[in-house]
């Protein structure tokens, strides 16, 4: 049942919460979690779990965009034969249910998540219709650096042609090949490969037939990767020739100033390498179906002339479509954003990595600050997450050991900027990854592998979406992610300023110390002053000082003002004496105040 928010929310969201799930695991009701083991062992979730009940319970945690990971059909270690399908062969695949990265046909899904495999792509479809029903937008996965090693679609329309189909593989390199080729050299299987854990399948043999054999998905270019390359993928080429340069128009730098429209002006006519072609075919293809936007997989390993051409004309045709990419190099992120049109990028090196080590005890809150001044500029496109699929469950002894720790970390992550918030499916219910599924081992929930996922399955409550199971902690948890992120994503202050009042009080030599962080947000009469406490045991007691400069923006007189923490419903005083404030804080350890001041009306208490 839906909580009532502790604020009157803004009619429409006010910044994207987006939920991501990985697909075949969410509605799996199986708990066996065999090594390895396969679909009739462990079960796999389908599109058809994600119904009326599922998505309110989704859509009641704030979220306004469901990232639905793992939908695009990629190797996969089972029979679809009868519905035309080719095996997969175990020695180029990860894990037994394949990784949703080594993409086989980008015009269909993946047949595990259908009730009825010959009727997959529809029932996707039914689920896009299900999910803007439930006022929530659909986001897939495209993966342009690589796809799999055995691509081959079988449910592309009429006209488009397999990726290699047309290839001059007598050479390494030619613009309009899809991908790189070493002639004379056939591909081998990577050394230390045990495909399926050992167990025996008619085509695990220790040999893949790949003559002349295909660079590597991560760029490797020998015939035969290691066991740590991306083996199971081929590397897509864009027009980059073997020694980096580009075999295609350059921009201009001006133009990351300039918008979609320009963007698309400047393409219009010219000549671009295949790939361009095949991958704007592939995401007109998902928008005419319904989907609302894309998440890039390794954005920053394409070249930023590629994606200015493909989101120019994304935007083109949706102007409102959600484009976040995944780019690790914090030298390219504005390139990224500014030439390459992306709406959105993850926060990883830089928010993330302090965030863990803020936890970990390794580092004090300074550095969030230090951090959110360097982003000022591009802070509302730098997406905030605290787990994905490639990261460590919170709760898993790896990361923190203990659920509790996102509390202070997601009020931080979540409220500090105009940015979106990423949600990973069972965060909120405390799950910590510890699964040995086989390929995919503890600390992450395997994205491998046949797996229930435990905590999740609790939230589930045998399909009832009702949290019926779960423990009073996880319940408490959950509750507190609901009330964040609603905070997050409806109230009026999110789309406001920003201002830390971090080093102010790290002055003050009180309990106010490196393992506190406090910002204000604020939008015209509506005024939230955040504090999270890091401290990893004890309370802490101190004034909490406002400074001149935000006392000042805001109008504050001297006197009382009432305010209360919006979520756990406590009172709070903002006492202002010669044009400076303070509030005294009483904060528990890993956890957090969010303090509204409403209209800045002055407390009776005198």
């Amino acid at each position: 049942m839906t909580q009532k928010p502790s604020f009157e929310p803004s009619p429409n969201a006010v910044k994207p919460v987006v939920y991501q799930v990985f697909t075949r695991l969410f509605g799996n009701m199986k708990s066996a979690n065999i090594p390895w083991g396969t679909i009739a062992q462990n079960g796999v979730g389908k599109f058809s779990d994600f119904n009326r009940q599922a998505l309110a319970g989704i859509k009641e945690l704030g979220v306004t965009h469901i990232w639905y990971t793992g939908v695009p059909h990629h190797a996969v270690i089972a029979d679809y034969t009868e519905y035309d399908i080719s095996e997969d062969d175990p020695d180029v695949v990860k894990g037994r249910a394949g990784s949703p990265y080594a993409v086989k046909d980008y015009y269909s899904v993946n047949p595990d998540l259908a009730d009825n495999p010959a009727n997959r792509l529809a029932e996707f479809e039914q689920l896009i219709t299900r999910t803007h029903a439930a006022g929530m937008k659909v986001i897939i996965d495209i993966v342009p650096n690589h796809v799999a090693r055995n691509y081959q679609s079988v449910a592309k329309p009429d006209g488009v042609e397999d990726f290699g189909a047309t290839d001059n593989t007598d050479v390494e390199y030619a613009r309009d090949n899809n991908f790189y080729y070493i002639p004379g050299k056939s591909f081998r299987v990577p050394e230390s490969a045990v495909p399926l854990g050992g167990e025996e399948h008619p085509l695990a043999d220790g040999r893949f037939f790949e003559t002349p054999a295909k660079w590597t998905g991560n760029g490797a270019r020998q015939a035969q990767p290691d066991i740590n390359d991306w083996y199971e993928t081929v590397k897509v080429n864009y027009g980059v020739r073997p020694d980096g340069s580009y075999d295609f128009p350059t921009l201009p730098d001006d133009f990351r100033h300039r918008d979609y429209q320009q963007h698309a002006a400047f393409w219009a006519g010219k000549s671009v390498p295949d790939s361009w072609l095949k991958f704007e075919h592939i995401v007109h293809y998902w928008l005419d179906k319904g989907v609302d936007g894309f998440r890039y997989d390794m954005a920053e390993m394409v070249p930023v002339e590629f994606w200015s051409y493909l989101n120019s004309s994304i935007k083109s045709k949706n102007p409102n479509a959600f484009i976040l990419a995944e780019v690790y190099n914090p030298s390219l992120y504005r390139d990224y954003l500014q030439l390459a049109k992306m709406d959105y990028l993850y926060d990883k090196v830089g928010f993330y990595d302090a965030i863990k080590a803020i936890i970990g005890q390794r580092q004090t809150t300074d550095a969030l600050e230090i951090i959110q001044t360097s982003m000022q500029d591009i802070e509302h496109h730098m997406l905030h997450f605290l787990e994905n699929h490639d990261e460590q469950r919170i709760a898993s002894p790896e990361f923190a050991g203990d659920a509790q720790w996102g509390q202070p970390a997601l009020v931080v992550s979540s409220l500090i900027s105009t940015s979106p918030t990423l949600l990973y499916f069972g965060q909120e219910v405390g799950e910590d990854g510890s699964e040995n599924a086989g390929f995919g081992q503890p600390s992450r929930t395997s994205i491998f592998d046949y797996v229930g996922v435990p905590a999740h399955q609790r939230w589930m409550n045998n399909g009832l979406f009702d949290g019926g199971q779960l423990t009073e902690e996880e319940a408490s948890l959950r509750d507190f992610y609901q009330q964040v992120l609603n905070i997050s994503a409806h109230h009026p202050a999110m789309a406001g300023e920003y201002m830390s009042l971090h080093s102010a009080n790290r002055l003050t030599q009180s309990d106010y110390d490196g393992s506190q962080f406090a910002f204000a947000r604020w939008l015209d009469d509506s005024l939230l002053i955040v504090v999270s406490s890091f401290a990893s045991s004890h309370a802490k007691s101190y004034n909490l000082i406002i400074p001149e400069t935000l006392v000042s923006k805001l109008h504050f007189a001297d006197g009382l003002f009432q305010g209360r923490d919006l979520l756990a419903a406590g009172d709070y005083q903002l006492h202002v004496e010669q044009g400076v404030g303070n509030i005294q804080i009483n904060i528990q350890a890993k956890s957090a105040i969010v303090i509204e001041f409403k209209a800045f009306e002055k407390s009776n208490l005198r």
